[in-house]
């Protein structure tokens, strides 16, 4: 069957992508032969552009997604802006487009300076009540509308760690439980159960590469699933680095490289104080003392707010919760820049085709 249009054209911020973004994308895509996605975000913006584009190319696939930072004044009133936003569209272009869809009104005024069509989806967003602005404002209300990358981007996280026996999973079950979040497991107990040579092996640097790539797969996956936009978990990939001096007698760089390019809200240090319990797996009591104090080292350095919970775990978990609640669930984007004009269509424009 011939496709109405040969070559359509989507652009936008896409900050953050939302259920609207994919119908309008997913319209295009079946009206054209080809369709080109557009990324234009402005430097201003706490989401790169290729971020951006990765998320749309994981849900529309059959699209050809290109990204650039534009920032020229948002301003439908003014030629000179116009001309700047179309310096970059145009650059991005492998081919003339014969479509342009957009839900805004501005699409009269592209689709004519593209010598194009102008196809409005959704004008009145009646089929998908979202937009970006109302998602920045509010993530938490607006979270049935964002795909599984852009929720695990936007996601809250909250990291229980500490030393041996010190209540760190009951803690992380807890929270999870209490918000009604996944759970993300330790990794690193599942391998200890499992590495060739059982635990008397001595351990290298490779398997800690291993469990950290592993637990920051499973916390993303948990990110990408969590019906609201908050995630607990039973440790992360800075508790890995710890774990390797630990057992290797010398740090990774390679664990504190990927450490370092995941920080969370906030973690939850669990304290040593009560009852040590040998279930096969650890080291021993005499430790604890000690890893915990490297696990205050680690967090202090860390630039990520961090506390440490005492007490019962009914104890723990009421201080947890109001640490908790205190955060912003759905991590905060930064505003665009401003529109200064109202109108889409400039003084004095032609009429769009």
């Amino acid at each position: 069957m011939t496709s109405p249009f040969r070559h359509g054209l989507v652009l936008g911020k896409f900050y953050p992508l939302h259920a609207g973004h994919l119908n309008l994308i997913r319209t295009g895509l079946r009206s054209c032969d080809t369709l080109t996605v557009q990324v234009l975000a402005s430097s201003v913006e706490s989401v790169p552009a290729s971020v951006r584009a990765d998320w749309i190319r994981t849900e529309v696939p059959g699209a050809r997604v290109v990204h650039a930072v534009d920032d020229a004044p948002v301003d439908y009133g003014s030629d000179a802006a116009w001309d700047a936003h179309l310096a970059v569209i145009t650059s991005l272009l492998d081919a003339p487009v014969d479509a342009v869809f957009t839900s805004d009104a501005y699409g009269a005024e592209l689709a004519d300076r593209l010598d194009a069509r102008w196809v409005r989806v959704d004008p009145a967003r009646h089929d998908v009540p979202v937009s970006a602005t109302a998602v920045r404002a509010d993530p938490a209300a607006y979270w049935w509308a964002l795909p599984a990358p852009v929720r695990a981007h936007l996601t809250t996280r909250v990291v229980v760690l500490g030393a041996e026996s010190t209540g760190t999973t009951t803690l992380a079950r807890d929270l999870s439980a209490h918000y009604g979040t996944p759970e993300v497991a330790e990794f690193g107990r599942t391998w200890s159960r499992i590495r060739p040579g059982g635990l008397s092996a001595p351990w290298h640097s490779s398997e800690f590469d291993l469990i950290a790539a592993e637990q920051a797969r499973l916390e993303d996956a948990a990110a990408a699933r969590t019906p609201r936009p908050l995630l607990v978990a039973d440790t992360d990939v800075l508790a890995t680095r710890v774990w390797h001096e630990r057992y290797v007698g010398a740090p990774s760089a390679s664990v504190a490289d990927l450490a370092r390019s995941r920080r969370p809200d906030l973690y939850l240090l669990t304290g040593d104080e009560i009852g040590f319990v040998q279930d096969g797996l650890r080291d021993g009591a005499h430790l604890r003392h000690a890893m915990t104090a490297r696990f205050r080292e680690v967090l202090n350095a860390s630039g990520v707010p961090w506390r440490e919970l005492h007490g019962s775990p009914t104890e723990r978990l009421t201080a947890a919760v109001d640490l908790v609640d205190a955060l912003d669930h759905g991590r905060p984007l930064t505003d665009p820049l401003p529109q200064a004009g109202t109108d889409a269509h400039r003084a004095g424009s032609r009429t769009s085709r």
